[in-house]
């Protein structure tokens, strides 16, 4: 919250420092909305306001915190008459049309962080009522409705319906389930990426082994979603990948493949074409989860604890959803999401969110107050210059208020 602070406040600076001359301009400037006071993070949540609010209220679940009834009030909200969620609408008293962006990935999150807070039935229902309707022939879910299949829409689905009651196998589609389609997208057990998943099949209908999509891969061939608990396996993922005719099977051949390429450095690498090798955190956040759920608590303990020693300023550059990826995977393998190599997971996460930001900005604006009236140059003498200068007091003020906003 400091940073973000000293942030505001140098952002304040530079529009006083250019305000005086824009006075002389008398054209109307365009007016920043600002953003919902109960989402979590201050990006702009047009493509993942509703997948990042999710993921936080699920993380704060599984951390054992209430999340605040205005963010779960906020993500109920954005929910469109048909079950469907878009990531983000910006007046949800505006009926859902067929320009609203709503897709499979934000439904299935919501579903689940709803699920797991419970007395959320009646958004359930008609979110997973509108998931069944869109499912593909092959079983599966691409992440728009009536797109190609995919690997990654297709588990955090599978993971939604397993955490609304439903058995994803018994969904079907033309005779298919999702697991029809996931077995349909992991790579063969000879070759390169033996056992991996792909993220959809190529234009020559070949697959290429994908990292993101193998761990979502496991978790949905498993039949569970992105709240895993503590593993409880025997400690290592099966050595050799075996021809999968069975979702369990695809899910240990995926598990296999992932162990394989954590193994060596403890994290994975970014798949970034002519790019320098860097490691890729949050998909290794997933993979470690995926590993937990598999049962591979070795390899998920050992890529835990390279994160612990390299992930915390990847999550507060990243915002809400990192955080959230990151206590799921300290949540996935025991271990205490308050203490991540001597950062509080759990409370910067709260920090992002509707909930401490006012507690937090409320008595630092108390300590600025004594501070200003010990001094002859505090705000007031600073406003009465302002308004000297020309520099109205309702400007200093709602510029204030709204770059405060989390």
């Amino acid at each position: 919250m400091n940073v973000r602070r000293s942030a505001a406040v140098l952002a304040a600076v530079a529009v006083l420092g250019a305000a005086a001359p824009a006075a002389a301009d008398s054209s109307p400037s365009p007016t920043p909305q600002p953003l919902p006071s109960a989402l979590y993070g201050d990006t702009d949540p047009q493509y993942d306001g509703v997948w990042r609010q999710s993921l936080a209220l699920l993380a704060q679940h599984a951390a054992g915190a209430e999340p605040p009834k205005a963010a779960v009030g906020w993500l109920t909200g954005q929910q469109c008459a048909d079950g469907s969620f878009a990531p983000f609408r910006a007046d949800p008293s505006v009926a859902c049309d067929a320009k609203t962006m709503v897709d499979t990935n934000q439904t299935a999150a919501a579903v689940q962080a709803l699920a797991a807070l419970g007395g959320h039935d009646a958004v359930i229902g008609k979110a997973v009522g509108w998931l069944k309707s869109v499912q593909n022939k092959d079983g599966g879910w691409g992440y728009t409705a009536g797109g190609p299949s995919d690997t990654n829409s297709t588990s955090v689905v599978v993971g939604a319906l397993a955490a609304a009651g439903e058995k994803p196998g018994e969904v079907k589609k033309g005779g298919k389930s999702p697991y029809d389609a996931l077995l349909g997208l992991e790579l063969p057990c000879t070759g390169e990426g033996a056992g991996a998943f792909a993220y959809q099949p190529e234009k020559d209908g070949s697959l290429t082994a994908n990292a993101d999509a193998t761990a979502a891969g496991v978790l949905g061939a498993l039949g569970q979603g992105l709240l895993v608990e503590p593993g409880k396996g025997d400690g290592a993922a099966a050595g050799s990948c075996v021809k999968a005719t069975t979702p369990e099977q695809a899910a240990a051949n995926g598990a296999a493949h992932l162990a394989g390429e954590l193994a060596a450095k403890g994290y994975l690498l970014a798949a970034t074409p002519g790019a320098e090798d860097q490691p890729d955190v949050g998909n290794t956040a997933d993979a470690v989860v995926a590993l937990a759920a598999q049962g591979d608590t070795a390899q998920a303990k050992k890529s835990y604890a390279w994160l612990e020693k390299n992930a915390a300023d990847w999550a507060a550059q990243s915002g809400p959803a990192a955080y959230a990826q990151l206590v799921l995977a300290a949540h996935a393998t025991g271990a205490d999401p308050r203490d991540f190599g001597g950062t509080d997971l759990v409370k910067q996460l709260q920090a992002a969110g509707p909930a401490a930001p006012e507690k937090t900005t409320k008595a630092a604006e108390e300590a600025e107050d004594e501070k200003d009236a010990d001094s002859p140059f505090g705000v007031w003498w600073f406003v009465g210059v302002c308004l000297v200068a020309g520099i109205g007091i309702g400007f200093l003020v709602s510029n204030r208020a709204k770059r405060q906003q989390p």
